[in-house]
């Protein structure tokens, strides 16, 4: 018989459990993660999105030719937008402006209508994208506020899926589930199937510097002392969703925005696991508790949504390297590594062949800007004057302008060595850049050979 599905929300659900390997080859114990990417939309939001739909249509409260309205970090959007294609709704969805630029264009890719907000204001301020969904709720006739927070059809989903499918998957043998805390949803709706197969299984949340629900969970109290602005994303709270049931959680550990981001490399590179920030955060959470871990133990972490969110964050090395995220390599350090304090050899375009045959012998250099006044206009290259005077002996008297060469080209000071490394090939044999005094440097592929050896 054909196996063929109806619609592309009948493929959500049931993604693999995968064994990590190299990272966590000093644990005690296996390590498992439920790699939910492999969901349609690439995240573990799917299985909600779809769950609150149902839920709602059942309920009356989402009609047909209906909006969806909800606030999201994207993936839970992205869940929603697949829902409203197969069904026949409309989706306008409120994010932060820290979100990343690939997760707002997922979601206009696939329909959506996205209204960016600010991130550093409360969540009950009019601007914030708790309130802005809220108004446009109540402003647009038959429409439906999703409201993942507190609408219980979040945790429902992963209590009849997600829950049931890790007991499966580990025939009953899992010992603790780690999952980063968000709004609620996931860890709740898991843990409660869990703990009844279970009670002796570990729920440990995984929270985020800045986030409230770590203090909430130890003592109860909301303190909106312990709130201020984090870079993570997809997990954390300035408030409690009604989403939680602390009871079934056995700890919260909080994780740095670094860690995490430094960790979700880590899982790709090393595991071959293109995942996203919560994912990095949530086995950094577990390095920092796996002292706690015996030999029996199964241990399963959620790994929530895919890499190609945060190409231009977490993946970027400029990115990562702006908030001191990353210690690489830049222009800055193989200029500084020199320890002189010689300045550019250069030529001007005015000169002749001959003289900067000389300043090549007497410098040992292969590479030469060629300038007019302060400004570059070109460059001059050993291999290429060699050619040009082989051909025509007599071009050493020449004008430079005669042999000239395209520029290099002209980088920032702090660019990663590995972005100089792609600009430099056998067309172009150097990379400028100029300090903040304005004066000019220049890499070769031997400066970067011998930063590499060292």
């Amino acid at each position: 018989m054909m196996d063929i599905k109806k619609n592309i929300l009948e493929t959500i659900g049931n993604t693999p459990l995968i064994q990590l390997n190299k990272i966590t080859k000093t644990f005690p114990c296996q390590v498992l993660a439920k790699v939910d990417y492999f969901n349609p939309g690439n995240s573990i939001k799917d299985r909600m999105a779809l769950k609150m739909v149902e839920v709602a249509e059942k309920e009356g409260k989402l009609k047909p030719g209906g909006t969806i309205i909800e606030c999201t970090s994207g993936n839970t959007g992205m869940g929603l937008a697949l829902a409203g294609i197969v069904k026949g709704y409309k989706c306008i969805f409120t994010t932060t402006d820290k979100q990343s630029k690939e997760k707002i264009d997922i979601l206009k890719a696939v329909g959506a209508e996205v209204i960016v907000c600010p991130t550093n204001v409360e969540p009950d301020d009019p601007r914030s994208y708790y309130s802005v969904a809220r108004r446009l709720f109540k402003e647009i006739p038959n429409s439906f506020l999703a409201n993942q927070y507190d609408n219980l059809a979040n945790r429902l989903a992963h209590y009849e899926t997600t829950g049931p499918e890790i007991w499966k998957q580990t025939d009953g043998k899992i010992t603790h589930l780690v999952c980063t805390a968000g709004t609620g949803g996931t860890i709740t709706g898991t843990a409660m199937y869990l703990k009844e197969k279970n009670p002796n299984i570990k729920i440990w949340a995984v929270d985020v510097y800045g986030s409230l629900l770590t203090k909430y969970f130890k003592t109860g109290d909301i303190d909106m002392k312990e709130v201020y602005p984090y870079i993570s994303e997809g997990f954390g709270e300035d408030f409690v969703p009604e989403n939680y049931n602390m009871s079934v959680i056995d700890h919260f550990e909080q994780v740095t925005d670094k860690d995490g981001a430094i960790m979700a490399r880590r899982i790709a590179k090393e595991e071959g696991l293109f995942c996203g920030y919560s994912a990095g955060s949530c086995l950094q959470g577990l390095m920092q508790l796996k002292d706690q871990l015996k030999k029996e133990d199964v241990v399963v972490c959620i790994f929530h949504d895919h890499g190609s969110r945060y190409v231009g964050k977490i993946y970027n090395d400029q990115w990562m390297m702006e908030r001191g995220f990353m210690e690489v390599k830049t222009f800055r350090d193989i200029i500084s590594a020199r320890g002189s304090k010689q300045k550019l050899i250069s030529v001007q375009s005015n000169q002749t062949v001959a003289e900067a045959v000389t300043l090549m012998q007497k410098y040992e250099i292969e590479h030469i800007p060629v300038m007019e006044q302060d400004e570059v206009v070109g460059a001059i290259s050993e291999n290429g004057l060699f050619q040009k005077i082989f051909k025509d002996p007599e071009i050493k008297n020449s004008s430079i302008r005669l042999v000239i060469e395209k520029p290099y080209p002209l980088v920032e000071f702090n660019t990663p060595l590995e972005k100089i490394s792609s600009l430099i090939n056998k067309d172009n044999g150097a990379v400028l850049s100029k300090d903040e005094g304005g004066n000019y440097h220049i890499i070769t592929k031997y400066d970067i050979l011998q930063s590499l050896t060292k």
